[in-house]
């Protein structure tokens, strides 16, 4: 079964990305498309910006974001204020913890790609309508889709209990 969720979620990124939509918007609708959340379509809307790192800056992979994005609408918190400061703060920080979670799409997509801004993921390609940069973003399109249904499922199967990766607070 859960194989068949990953195949779907990646089959749903291909054919979204060929249909028009963005790396974000592709990654985020196929994940919504295959039932895990019950969040509306239009909440594709949201990772519209997130094409080409962010309007076309050159950023975050709008595919990883929408990677994270998809995740979040699953194991995210839906309601923050819930409980007290510290129950909320150790939901995030703690062990088990989101972040400890979420910190590993970044690391498996940077080394599945090498790089996570989508101006060093394209710079062999000097024009955006590259047919050839079209190809190479579909793969990280499918790819980061994938990751995500991995990680929506990891997350049911095994909770929030993953080894921090590198991060900013120096966890471990």
């Amino acid at each position: 079964m859960s194989e068949d969720l990953v195949q779907k979620a990646k089959d749903n990124a291909r054919q979204n990305f060929r249909e028009g939509l963005n790396c974000a918007e592709s990654v985020l609708k196929a994940i919504l498309d295959t039932g895990v959340t019950d969040f509306p379509p239009e909440v594709v809307a949201m990772a519209t910006g997130f094409g080409g790192g962010m309007g076309l800056s050159g950023n975050n992979c709008g595919a990883l974001i929408g990677a994270v994005m998809a995740v979040g609408a699953v194991h995210g918190r839906k309601n923050p204020l819930e409980g007290e400061f510290q129950e909320r703060v150790d939901r995030l920080y703690g062990n088990p913890g989101l972040y400890r979670f979420f910190n590993g799409l970044p690391h498996e997509f940077r080394a599945k790609f090498q790089y996570l801004d989508c101006a060093k993921l394209n710079e062999n390609y000097p024009e955006w309508q590259d047919k050839e940069r079209f190809r190479q973003c579909m793969k990280m399109v499918i790819e980061a889709a994938g990751m995500a249904m991995e990680y929506i499922i990891k997350g049911k199967e095994e909770g929030y209990i993953q080894p921090f990766g590198p991060n900013v607070a120096g966890k471990e």
